[in-house]
């Protein structure tokens, strides 16, 4: 969330801010209103206490003189002043709640650095690693592949659960775990993250610190009893509230997490879009990295987790590249995104397979996140950053589709081989 002050005195800049993501100025006018509302009573409040501090001292004075009838019309008078500055503290704190509603609807506002643009098209590449793959016959998609091998069964997870979930058998299965464990490993022990498993049902503060609720709302899926709990969109809600309404000591900045997890998404208005197979569905498993850092050290920060990332690609002799995302396209939360997209074979096009964001202070604001520098300083919001590493079901239809033979078998990369007891093709 974005910060009231900040919001109030860089007015203008805020309204740049928002433009430039084409978010509707409605809400920001609205807010304008309010703050000038809640400034009039505020000033009006003031004279009036002001003039009451003035009239108990002349009452008082009064009462002292022997004149008690002048005291208790004076007294009378000052009377009405005390319901009109009751009036005006409701109008402040009704005017207050509003604008705090008001904000938690605004979006952040992008780095300086994101490139201006209206949609997904007008984002930036930064670069490519590798070369795609040729092939002397037709590539297959990997719900081709997947179903031909046994590996792939999309029609009894339909009978079993609803369209767009799955089911993976034997060396699929074994797959999917295996690039789990990979990515774990890789982070853990090259990187520095610290693995976590955190809960996958948490609460709806820890929904509005990331900025899932309230303006995502359609996109959960909500558990139907009176505790008002709902299932993790992705590992970011849970491990980026760790420290929800604390206060952490400089020195243990930053702090790095790995953490897999399944995520479910009911992909409300999405329905049209990759329907067919596993690349967009409402159960699916990602392994998340997730920071909190200094304000000054973030975006190297950024810089560092993306890398982080593309490191599992490169390790599976994936071709793939990096986009800085505009601020047409960027997230509600986001302040800067890269947009790691993985080349598919079979679509002859890059797919995105992981977002690496910061959120400088807005989560840490709506979560309450800070930390104090030494010698007693005031406490400050920390910067808040995640990013897939990766999105697992993803590389797992990148490892299909990349490593495919002609004879319909799948290569398993090197990299994989150890955590598939020693598996080196699928077939």
């Amino acid at each position: 969330m974005l910060d009231l002050n900040y919001v109030r005195e860089n007015i203008d800049k805020v309204r740049a801010g928002l433009q430039a993501r084409h978010f509707d100025l409605t809400v920001l006018d609205a807010f304008t209103e309010a703050d000038t509302e809640r400034r009039k009573a505020i000033a009006e409040s003031d004279q009036l206490n002001a003039e009451r501090n003035a009239a108990s001292r002349e009452i008082g004075n009064l009462m002292k003189d022997g004149k008690k009838e002048e005291a208790e019309a004076r007294r009378a008078e000052v009377g009405s002043l005390k319901d009109r500055i009751a009036e005006l503290d409701q109008v402040r704190a009704q005017t207050e709640t509003r604008m705090h509603e008001m904000l938690s609807t605004l979006p952040n506002i992008p780095h300086e650095s994101v490139p201006v643009g209206k949609e997904e098209s007008d984002n930036v590449e930064v670069r490519r690693w590798g070369t795609k793959p040729e092939f002397d016959f037709e590539p297959k998609d990997h719900v081709d592949l997947g179903t031909t091998l046994g590996i792939l069964d999309l029609e009894r997870a339909t009978k079993i659960s609803a369209a767009r979930f799955a089911i993976l058998n034997g060396a699929g299965a074994r797959l999917e775990r295996a690039l789990v464990s990979f990515m774990l490993d890789v982070h853990t022990r090259e990187h520095g993250y610290l693995e976590t498993l955190p809960p996958f049902i948490v609460n709806r503060a820890a929904l509005f610190g990331t900025g899932q609720l309230p303006k995502f709302a359609e996109d959960l899926f909500k558990l139907e009893d009176d505790r008002d709990l709902f299932l993790i969109p992705t590992a970011e809600v849970p491990v980026t509230n760790y420290h929800r309404e604390e206060i952490l000591d400089a020195s243990q900045l930053p702090m790095k997490w790995a953490a897999y997890t399944p995520c479910f998404r009911s992909e409300a208005g999405s329905y049209g879009r990759d329907t067919r197979g596993v690349i967009r569905q409402h159960q699916f498993e990602k392994v998340e990295l997730v920071k909190y850092t200094l304000p000054e050290n973030s975006y190297d920060e950024l810089e560092a987790l993306t890398r982080n990332a593309e490191t599992i690609l490169q390790k599976l002799g994936l071709h793939y590249r990096v986009v800085t995302l505009s601020t047409g396209d960027l997230g509600f939360s986001n302040a800067k995104t890269y947009d790691i997209e993985v080349w598919l074979p079979s679509q002859n096009t890059f797919r995105e397979i992981s977002s690496c964001s910061n959120y400088e202070t807005f989560q840490a604001r709506r979560a309450q996140i800070r930390f104090r520098r030494a010698g007693g300083a005031k406490p400050e919001y920390v910067h808040t950053l995640n990013g897939s590493g990766l999105a697992v079901g993803r590389t797992w239809i990148a490892v299909l589709e990349n490593y495919q033979q002609a004879d319909g078998t799948v290569i398993v990369p090197e990299a994989l081989r150890p955590y598939m007891g020693g598996v080196d093709r699928i077939g």
